[in-house]
């Protein structure tokens, strides 16, 4: 089997059409549904919003829950406060966690990560300040990156005698190219969000008033499209990006044939010709 066509047997499934009403209570997270937007706050203000064991829980249970609402159709990611998106990771677990316990921790990290980046709905990640360490990486595994003018970014953690393990030095250099990344991972440096806007770490830099209404004007704009060729979009880039440029090549063709022998595609074209709008249910 090809990559591409194992790459498509993973990700042909339709979308959930059953959508959750049961509100979630998480004790690390804000987590509620407005409409087609999932909104999830990391909510620690006091410690920056620092990621711990039982806040990374949450984020996968609040992520999960959106990933399985057919009427979520997109997630906005922001940190409690006006300081921190989110600051790291909290050290003072760090300090107490022997080799094992950091590659579990770091493991599962990744996973809660791996499930936002590979969500099949668009997550934006409004960063309203600092996003260090394992914010940074919380940030890299989001869609797109909106960030406010006074926002900072980095990865701190070689000043604690560590390296990046929520895939730091997987996504960084992907998003910003190999001498860029080395040289933040490396020094530990922080950079502020006009940097990171040069060098396409963030998207967008706005106002910290009119944070959310852009993430979710930006959203919004996702969601008057098709669900399901935004979800296989979605997936042919972050799996094409895996694969050679001929394998990536071979996925979008299956992808774009998926996409043709659907109910939406069908609606899409006969929308255009009449010259109407279009009415997409996701099937």
């Amino acid at each position: 089997m090809s990559s591409a066509t194992a790459a498509i047997t993973q990700s042909s499934s339709i979308l959930p059409t059953v959508s959750s009403t049961a509100a979630l209570t998480l004790a690390n997270i804000l987590y509620e549904k407005r409409g087609a937007i999932a909104y999830v706050t990391v909510n620690r203000p006091k410690v920056l919003n620092a990621l711990n064991a039982a806040t990374w829980q949450d984020l996968r249970t609040a992520f999960e829950d959106a990933q399985n609402d057919a009427a979520v159709r997109g997630v906005i990611l922001t940190g409690a406060g006006d300081k921190a998106f989110i600051a790291g990771a909290d050290i003072g677990d760090l300090a107490q966690a022997s080799a094992i316990d950091a590659e579990r921790s770091s493991r599962h990290g990744q996973e809660v990560l791996d499930l936002i980046e590979n969500l099949g709905k668009p997550v934006v990640a409004a960063i309203n300040g600092f996003a260090l360490g394992g914010g940074c990486e919380t940030a890299m595994a989001c869609t797109i990156r909106i960030a406010v003018e006074r926002a900072k970014f980095g990865q701190p953690e070689v000043k604690l005698g560590l390296l990046p393990g929520g895939g730091g030095t997987q996504r960084l250099p992907r998003l910003v190219g190999k001498g860029r990344a080395l040289q933040l991972i490396l020094s530990g440096g922080m950079i502020s969000a006009q940097e990171g806007y040069r060098i396409g770490l963030v998207n967008e830099i706005v106002a910290a008033v009119d944070l959310i209404a852009r993430s979710e004007a930006i959203l919004n704009e996702i969601v008057a499209n098709a669900p399901l060729a935004v979800k296989y979009a979605l997936d042919a880039v972050n799996k094409g990006m895996e694969m050679s440029q001929s394998e990536g090549l071979a996925l979008e063709a299956s992808y774009f044939g998926l996409c043709a022998g659907t109910a939406d595609k069908k609606e899409g074209t006969s929308a255009f010709l009449q010259k109407r709008p279009a009415q997409f249910h996701g099937r």
